[in-house]
């Protein structure tokens, strides 16, 4: 049931009124395609030392990765390297295909704080498309809404981990704009309403740890909330088994990272 703010509570559609901090909720979208951009802030890019791109590249996430405000994102059990990486989630709201750069805003249906969870210690397998790295249930946290009305390109994304600010950049810093993101995606699939496109993620990607209490706010939007759990590891014992390689490493770890 679609819930709007009024005052400090959630109004429901049938006249009933409840406390955001103590209602379940559910994912606010349920996205046939999530796709994210490899790099799209600057600070990012300087924190690993590489060379501006000429165009923005893409991978994506399975619709099961989608998980409401509230939520427990649980790592694998033999696994160390589960990151946080906020974003702002760009949420279609009617059909795009060959969508011009100047009329992308008029095709989505708003913004939602998320946070693109990342299991690095599956980073040296699936040839970069990052499928068991970005891909297990429950790795794309998105909520509390879908906010519309808002001008994107004056806000700023926020990541707290147990209340300490870890990542911060203002939409402005983005190496391409979402409205660019959008059209370029549908220039190649048609994007249908409720599909999510992942902006990028600032400077400060670290490992998360079991316990942990995550936040991504997006200024004017709102503010997302789960907790980390654990979850038992994958079975049966086949395939990549993960493995927190110095490559692996490196990217959790950031600017961070010694050798």
């Amino acid at each position: 049931m679609f819930a709007t703010i009024d005052g400090d509570e959630l109004l429901l559609g049938d006249g009933r009124r409840l406390d955001p901090e103590t209602a379940s909720h559910l994912p606010p979208v349920e996205p046939q395609l999530i796709v994210c951009i490899h790099m799209n802030f600057e600070s990012r890019r300087l924190e690993f030392g590489l060379p501006l791109g000429t165009e923005p590249s893409y991978f994506m996430k399975p619709p099961t990765t989608v998980l409401g405000h509230g939520g427990t994102v649980r790592r694998p059990a033999g696994c160390e390297l589960l990151n946080f990486e906020g974003e702002i989630a760009a949420v279609v709201g009617r059909p795009m295909r060959n969508v011009p750069v100047a009329e992308a805003w008029d095709y989505l249906a708003g913004f939602a704080p998320a946070n693109d969870v990342g299991l690095h210690d599956y980073r040296e397998t699936d040839a970069g498309s990052m499928f068991r790295v970005k891909g297990h249930d429950g790795f794309c946290p998105i909520g509390p809404g879908v906010v519309a009305g808002v001008d994107i390109r004056d806000q700023v994304l926020r990541t707290y981990r147990n209340g300490v600010v870890v990542q911060e950049g203002p939409v402005s810093e983005m190496l391409y704009g979402i409205d660019y993101l959008l059209a370029d995606i549908s220039r190649h699939v048609t994007l249908q309403p409720g599909d999510i496109v992942l902006t990028g993620t600032p400077a400060g990607s670290r490992p998360m740890a079991l316990g942990d209490v995550m936040e991504v706010e997006v200024t004017g939007i709102g503010r997302l909330r789960h907790t980390v759990g654990e979850a038992p590891a994958p079975v049966p014992n086949v395939g990549f088994q993960p493995v927190a390689s110095e490559m692996s490493r490196a990217v959790a770890f950031g600017g961070d990272f010694k050798r």
